[in-house]
């Protein structure tokens, strides 16, 4: 008998089951959804620090159980390398354990970019002893070791923690590095000084397991600076320092931005908070995170996809109602950036009448023997503090005026010029595929050459430019971003071979009428031709830029032929 809607029993039965929807926790859906959901169920990341301490520093690496290998050992840093030769092409298509190399990299948190030389002359020395010299300072104010054996990570963490340094929660499904000026409370013209803010955060979150189990990475940053510098557009949580016409200096509460595949710009959610109550604030949203976040697929487990399906009214509304328990005040916006800008290189004085001096290292690739000698040139010079930046710089704070050009020509014999030229101050690369198992191409090594080649053939370019370098399409350098921002892929040269190259996106910007960089159609850059194809569309800059305009600007209008 034919099935009819007067006898649905003769239809076949279907298999009903219980709508999972995104994973949610607020509303019941605890079931883990995938495997490092699981793996987060079965054991909090934090604990991993034991067995790695107890086990698997004495018994080697082999002995890493999978889920702790690939998944909770990042909650303490820990991220195991690139196996050294394979190429591009097969970074998608072997599996982790073939990927994988016995060595890690090793991510030392730098909370707000804020070190002593002590602190610096502990990580060089680290680097020295166990890292093979190596050493980069990110775009998140951390800096990087590679070539860590699992079993001196206990004796590392041991020097570390001597000097109030850690790894704790630098990756991982955790709150990441809180990013924070790094001339905080030193500044001339700064709006508020969020180091109070910063540190209270950092006091509540930090080793917490109950935020220590998050859909994915959550970051943060905070800066009372006028100049915008800690790329706040791109935060899943973000205080911006303003002045409120009623009750004076607080922060402007943005959220839900992110990079990656699927870039969004943070949203403004048109409340302005105190200092006294970012952290509460901070908690607020990282609690709705943790319990409204997507858990079900990885690709849309980050804030910003809640907050573009939520909007910022209902996202307040939750914020207030459900976990601060009262409203917030509105307030104004961010002003516009003065300064084209936000790094901080330079000689600038400080509100006290000493100086800080910012430098420039090559796409953030330094050394440890070269880390241990800034320390002693910036003690040498009177000052025990320093910063990082997330431009892939470092400042150092504190010189009193007779001192700053004798550390300038301490720093310049170190190859860290404080007057970089516009190619050396804009260039950021991420890790690539030296170390990244995700990536496609080579980045440190092919940026620092294209800031020598484009030194040598536009002499005269000083506009301010950024070119971003990424090794695969995560966009840890924020390719979306930037002035010239070139995403790693292979592609084919002339002679039909498959080569490592860029897709290039342009007029990107942050702070400056923010937005992502536009895509020519079928542009795709070799590595070997990038100097030549970046000289071509800067001539074109020069050449067609009507006053005063950027490059952003221009590249939004330029035909595809000029940018081609």
């Amino acid at each position: 008998m034919a099935a009819t809607p007067q006898n649905p029993a003769a239809a076949p039965r279907r298999k009903v089951s219980r709508h999972r929807g995104e994973g949610q926790w607020a509303v019941g859906h605890f079931t883990p959804l995938n495997g490092n959901e699981q793996f987060k169920k079965d054991d909090d990341g934090l604990n991993v620090r034991t067995r790695i301490e107890t086990i698997y520093s004495k018994r080697g690496f082999d002995s890493i159980d999978p889920n702790d290998l690939r998944g909770r050992m990042r909650w303490w840093g820990l991220y195991t390398q690139r196996k050294p030769g394979i190429d591009g092409g097969k970074t998608a298509i072997l599996e982790p354990e073939e990927l994988d190399d016995k060595y890690f990299m090793l991510r030392v948190r730098i909370d707000g970019g804020r070190l002593t030389t002590e602190q610096l002359r502990v990580i060089g020395e680290i680097s020295q002893e166990f890292a093979r010299g190596t050493a980069d300072i990110t775009d998140r104010q951390n800096i990087q070791l590679h070539w860590i054996r699992i079993e001196d990570v206990p004796e590392i963490w041991q020097r570390l923690e001597a000097v109030g340094l850690s790894t704790t929660e630098a990756c991982g499904d955790t709150p990441r590095v809180i990013l924070g000026s790094p001339v905080a409370g030193i500044a001339e013209d700064e709006i508020i000084d969020g180091t109070p803010a910063i540190d209270e955060i950092h006091r509540r979150i930090l080793g917490n397991k109950d935020f220590s189990n998050l859909p994915r990475k959550f970051k943060t940053a905070v800066s009372g600076s006028p100049l915008l510098d800690v790329a706040h557009e791109i935060n899943d949580v973000a205080f911006v320092g303003v002045n409120h016409p009623e009750h004076g200096p607080g922060f402007d509460l943005w959220v839900g931005g992110g990079l990656s595949t699927n870039p969004k710009l943070g949203q403004r959610l048109g409340a302005w908070v105190p200092l006294d109550e970012v952290a509460d604030v901070h908690v607020g949203v990282l609690s709705i995170f943790r319990d409204y976040g997507y858990r079900r697929l990885r690709t849309r487990a980050r804030l910003k996809f809640l907050v573009a399906d939520w909007g910022v009214e209902k996202f307040r509304q939750i914020l207030e109602d459900e976990y601060l328990k009262r409203k917030l005040v509105d307030g104004p916006a961010p002003d516009q950036p003065v300064a084209s800008w936000r790094d901080h290189v330079g000689v600038h004085r400080q509100k006290d009448g000493r100086f800080y001096v910012g430098f420039a290292p090559r796409v953030g690739r330094v050394d440890g023997t070269t880390l241990t000698k800034i320390a002693e040139v910036a003690a040498a010079h009177g000052s025990g503090r320093l910063r990082t930046t997330v431009e892939q710089k470092m400042i150092v704070l504190d010189v009193e005026e007779g001192q700053v050009e004798s550390l300038v020509e301490g720093l310049e014999a170190l190859d860290l010029t404080v007057k970089p030229s516009s190619f050396r101050r804009g260039t950021m690369a991420c890790t690539g595929i030296e170390y990244c198992k995700l990536a496609i191409v080579e980045t440190k090594a092919r940026g620092a050459s294209l800031i020598d080649e484009l030194e040598r053939r536009i002499p005269e370019f000083d506009e301010p430019i950024t070119i971003n370098l990424n090794g695969c399409p995560n966009a840890c350098a924020r390719i979306q971003v930037a002035d010239i921002g070139l995403k790693g892929q292979l592609v084919l040269n002339d002679q039909g071979e498959q080569v490592e190259g860029f897709q290039v996106h342009l007029g990107g910007a942050l702070g400056l009428e923010a937005g992502f960089g536009r895509k020519v159609r079928g542009l795709k850059v070799t590595s070997d031709e990038l100097p030549d194809y970046i000289e071509r569309v800067l001539k074109r800059f020069q050449a067609e830029r009507e006053d005063g305009e950027r490059f952003a600007t221009w590249a939004a209008r330029a035909s595809e032929e000029a940018l081609s």
